[in-house]
């Protein structure tokens, strides 16, 4: 963990920038629990509240969510390049502002739509901003630990949260109370944003001026944009992973609770099932990321993406708790081996000089899964059955795993 010294005197490095660091990951968990508050509640929202009968329909909100989100992560790599990190990431907290109270209050389902939709921009603001901050602070020799850390945050909030308002909804209901604890996660990461963390934009520079200079380090944001999606190996089969890692994500959000609660289980053992998976997912991250560093990233992308495959297709066979209880750990597993390792892969390969802006093209493709879940495991619930949906995507799953396999190449600079 040892500091790079740049021509400017910027230092890069986890220990040079820890407290700015550790900050950054706070304010990643606040992202996370804002999203977290959806997980439990919403699925059974849409069915009880709303009296939404077809699975297209209750995941009208998922698919709100990810468009707006996958756009947003694009627009933020380059606004963070031209604007600065710091402006992005405030920007982001004020569009989320009405979020708790609408999805507490809203009185139809429109305002429920219309929440996400804004909170899809705050997650690809804030999400993406905080990713890239800590991409420019720790410099190159730490990129996978650092994912790990970010990724951790974000997604063990967002499974403690999922718990929480499940523990809350049981008690109080599904509105408002559960909502009430987004709110409080906002105002802490509005004022943490604005006070306290600070511009990173020229420790990128800073890395940058480290670098020969390239040809590739003058792309366009259309070059980059092709580079990322298509051209470069490692990068584009990166992003196919990520839109499959968070199509399974989608089905885990709106499906799961519905398969749950038809099987009979209760609000409590819903919210129990809905974390396991993302408590996993975020505890597992710090460990996966660490070990991408020393290992390689290919390989633990391929075994994370078969592994998830085996888990859900083990949630299609399963009709109890402690069998879908075994799946979600697993999911959970899998899916903490491929996240922050696809992370690592961008900035293994990007130059610092366009690396915010591949970012944004990679969440782009990746959370754009969501809305691709939402639609296909919908329309798949709808036609065929809720199980079909879950195997279909299952087989998707493991064909993601062999694309890794055949196309991407090892990234690591010291593998």
């Amino acid at each position: 963990m040892t500091a790079t010294a740049t021509p400017g005197g910027i230092r890069l490095g986890l220990r040079a920038n820890l407290a700015q660091f550790s900050l950054l990951v706070l304010v990643n968990a606040l992202v996370g629990g804002m999203l977290g508050q959806e997980r439990t509640v919403l699925p059974l929202l849409a069915d009880d509240v709303f009296h939404l009968s077809a699975y297209t329909a209750a995941l009208t909100y998922i698919l709100a969510f990810g468009a707006t989100k996958a756009i947003t992560n694009f627009f933020a790599g380059t606004w963070s390049d031209r604007y600065g990190r710091k402006p992005v990431l405030i920007a982001g907290w004020l569009i989320a502002l009405p979020v708790p109270a609408m999805l507490a209050w809203g009185p139809s389902w429109g305002w429920i739509i219309a929440a996400n939709v804004l909170l899809g921009v705050n997650q690809g603001l804030t999400w993406s901003t905080t990713v890239i901050m800590k991409i420019d602070l720790v410099g190159p020799e730490r990129r996978g630990l650092a994912m790990g850390f970010n990724e951790a945050a974000g997604y063990g909030a967002l499974a403690l949260t999922a718990m929480a308002t499940g523990a809350i909804a049981e008690h109080t209901g599904l509105r408002p109370e559960p909502f009430l604890l987004g709110a409080a996660y906002l105002v802490l990461a509005l004022t943490l944003s604005t006070l306290a963390v600070r511009e990173t934009r020229e420790h990128a520079r800073a890395e940058a001026a480290l670098h020969p200079v390239q040809a590739a380090a003058s792309l366009s944001t259309a070059q980059v944009a092709r580079r990322t999606s298509l051209t470069d190996k490692a990068l584009s089969a990166a992003s196919q992973a990520g839109m499959v890692n968070n199509l399974n994500d989608a089905l885990a959000w709106g499906i799961f609770p519905l398969l749950f609660a038809a099987h009979g289980l209760n609000v409590g053992q819903i919210g129990i099932l809905a974390a396991l998976y993302p408590a996993v997912w975020g505890a597992g991250q710090t460990l996966t990321g660490w070990w991408s560093d020393h290992i390689g990233r290919k390989n633990l992308i391929t075994a994370g993406m078969l592994l998830q495959a085996a888990a859900i297709a083990l949630i299609a066979a399963g009709t109890t708790f402690p069998a879908w209880a075994l799946a979600q750990t697993l999911l959970g597993i899998g899916t903490a081996l491929v996240y922050p390792t696809l992370l690592a892969v961008i900035g293994d390969v990007a130059h610092p000089a366009w690396r915010a802006r591949a970012v944004g093209v990679y969440r782009l493709w990746r959370d754009g899964g969501f809305a691709v879940g939402a639609l296909l495991a919908g329309i798949l619930a709808d036609t065929y059955g809720i199980t079909t949906a879950v195997w279909a995507v299952a087989a998707l799953t493991a064909a993601s795993g062999l694309i890794v396999v055949v196309r991407m190449y090892e990234t690591h600079p010291h593998t």
